[in-house]
């Protein structure tokens, strides 16, 4: 793999953000489209209520146009396209439903249900007709599982699993631009590794996008992401593993995204079996906002935490 074509990607995905965003804010202003602001969350969020949302149209914008033009149209080129795409499209949804008609949960959870399986079916008919491997890799280990034909249900589980856990963590300005940049850095040098062309430069336009994107969304946010980046990352994301054949390496390499999810998890589950909350608030950044951190400090730390999960998952995924 040639690496002056990853730094093109990532250049040019940036330099696209950074052009789109001066574009697209002022344009979200003008439609209102304004983030609402959970009454219930950290009190200090709530002077950020009308802050436009959406603006994961320039994170999907910036690194589509950038791997259009620096990817071959292989059959890996559709998987990506259809998963980060098509997810990004389901966010959208959910973000114009939420702001446009004033309901706040937008889409409804059967909705957001059948729109995210029909998009993990057609990623796994793509599977299926490029006769991708289903067997799966144990990271740190020579073992290997065989999944067969549970390999699909196994990919529809991931593509779900991730796409909400790396939307829990769409929370603090610039804490999944950030971090989502530093997981894609890992795929990349993963993918390159593999010789995995496709996925190498469609990570690296998505790090050019997300730091583009950073920008304008560190905090004080000039723009939040909105489902419809969240969304996208994450059905990107599982795709590039899913391609690299490094679906196990996910869970290490997102580690943060994992984190989060566990934390809504058990909170959830704490409180339905004993009525008592673990945390102060979930998910688990947070807690840590309510227990008196800065958002610069819990951004700070968990962009540290997702640079050492990334590290460790390169150093078992080579």
């Amino acid at each position: 793999m040639d690496v002056k074509v990853i730094l093109l990607s990532i250049g040019a995905s940036f330099l696209l953000a950074i052009l789109l965003g001066p574009l697209f804010i002022p344009l979200l202003r003008r439609l209102k489209f304004g983030q609402q602001i959970r009454t219930e969350g950290p009190q200090s969020h709530l002077k950020k209520k009308g802050t436009p949302t959406m603006g994961g149209i320039i994170i999907m914008l910036a690194a589509l146009l950038a791997f259009l033009k620096f990817s071959d149209k292989t059959s890996e080129f559709w998987v990506l396209l259809v998963s980060s795409l098509g997810f990004g499209l389901v966010g959208f949804l959910d973000d114009y439903i939420k702001i446009v008609f004033k309901r706040s949960l937008g889409l409804t959870a059967r909705q957001k249900l059948v729109f995210q399986f029909i998009f993990s079916i057609l990623v796994c008919v793509l599977l299926y007709q490029m006769h991708h491997s289903t067997d799966v890799g144990i990271p740190g280990t020579n073992a290997v599982w065989h999944a067969g034909w549970f390999y699909y249900p196994f990919v529809i589980i991931m593509l779900f699993a991730t796409t909400n856990a790396v939307n829990f963590t769409d929370g603090v300005d610039g804490l999944l631009s950030g971090t989502g940049a530093v997981a894609f850095g890992a795929f990349t040098i993963l993918a390159m590794h593999a010789s995995e062309n496709e996925s190498a430069v469609f990570s690296a336009a998505m790090i050019g996008a997300l730091l583009g994107f950073l920008v304008f969304n560190a905090h004080p946010a000039k723009v939040f992401m909105g489902d419809t980046g969240s969304l996208g990352i994450g059905g990107g994301m599982a795709a590039v593993a899913i391609l690299t054949k490094t679906e196990f390496l996910l869970i290490i390499i997102g580690g943060v995204f994992v984190l989060e999810m566990l934390s809504v998890i058990l909170q959830v589950g704490s409180f339905k079996l004993r009525g008592k909350r673990i945390f102060k608030m979930s998910p688990i950044h947070h807690h840590f906002e309510l227990s008196g951190w800065s958002e610069w400090r819990v951004v700070t730390v968990f962009w540290l935490a997702g640079v050492l999960f990334a590290a460790l998952g390169i150093a078992l995924g080579r």
